[in-house]
């Protein structure tokens, strides 16, 4: 296939390229045209000139591609959640894929496939509750973001798209996503559970959410939200033990939640706080089998391949 990838040198974009690539797929990275000299992401050559502020899109070099993967979106962890913040978060997601599904639109031949991030943002905080994706949206911010954000992909089917939505859980890799950021405190021996600890935690490794990517690229039958996390939640205080236990640290120091509140503001609630129970309903309807379904297994092996991540043990 000749795949666009949005996103394409970000975390997930790069490891998605390489993987591309090793089966052969043709991929052309989406990026700003002040980028457009350099390399798309993994050992990408092509790249399309796309500027989701102004909408600048190179249909020529767009056209006849088979299919979408449109991760682009600013980092919901990347600054405190102000107005500014906050716009941009919308903006980049919601805006730039209104931009991107109309550029595409206009092609003489549009992707037949696209599949699209979302998150698990979209449920909010619903405690002990069992999310699937026919279960209700939330009301908070990040809730409306999702809603909006799939709603604009979904427009890919007025030119007949097949379109997936991914709602990715806690993307887990020692080099990148938030698992860097959990791993500090705990291996400068400060770290503990964040609130009560009761909170659940929806995740996935990212060798998981790559292939989950592909499958959902080749799964004909698959349309619509898909939950994109392991069959094996964790509540934070457990996720504290076993990375605790995985680096050989202690981790004795709970993070109290009118502190985290104080130094993080909105952002902590959303993103600390949150409890989400998700189920791969669909993934595990449709045929998928998880390759790392335990999370000591997963911490560990992402611990082997980046050893230096747990220096200082």
């Amino acid at each position: 296939m000749r795949i666009l990838v949005s996103g394409s040198t970000g975390f997930l974009g790069t490891a998605l390229i390489e993987a591309l690539e090793r089966d052969h797929h043709e991929v052309a990275g989406l990026v700003r045209p002040e980028t457009a000299q350099g390399k798309a992401g993994g050992s990408s050559k092509q790249i399309v000139s796309w500027d989701p502020v102004s909408g600048k899109f190179d249909a020529a070099a767009a056209e006849g591609a088979d299919a979408l993967i449109h991760l682009a979106g600013a980092s919901i962890a990347g600054g405190r959640w102000n107005a500014a913040r906050k716009n941009l978060l919308r903006t980049s997601r919601i805006d730039a894929t209104r931009h991107l599904i109309g550029a595409l639109s206009k092609l003489q031949r549009p992707p037949r496939v696209i599949v699209g991030a979302s998150a698990i943002g979209y449920y909010g905080s619903r405690g002990d509750e069992i999310l699937t994706e026919t279960s209700a949206p939330g009301n908070d911010f990040l809730s409306g973001a999702c809603r909006e954000w799939e709603a604009e992909t979904a427009r890919g089917t007025e030119f007949g798209a097949r379109v997936v939505s991914l709602r990715f859980g806690i993307i887990l890799a020692a080099h990148g996503g938030a698992l860097p950021q959990m791993m500090m405190p705990i291996k400068m021996g400060v770290g503990g559970r964040l609130g009560t600890g009761r909170q659940w935690m929806s995740w996935l490794a990212l060798e998981e959410a790559v292939r989950i990517i592909q499958f959902a690229l080749a799964k004909n039958e698959l349309a619509g939200p898909v939950n994109t996390v392991t069959p094996n939640p964790v509540q934070n205080a457990e996720f504290t033990r076993v990375l605790a236990r995985a680096l050989h640290r202690p981790a004795l120091f709970p993070a109290p939640a009118f502190a985290l509140r104080l130094a993080l503001g909105e952002m902590a609630d959303a993103l600390l706080l949150v409890s989400q129970k998700v189920a791969p309903a669909k993934l595990v309807s449709s045929g998928y089998n998880f390759l790392h379904a335990e999370l000591e297994d997963v911490l560990k092996l992402a611990l082997r391949k980046n050893p230096s991540s747990s220096a200082g043990k």
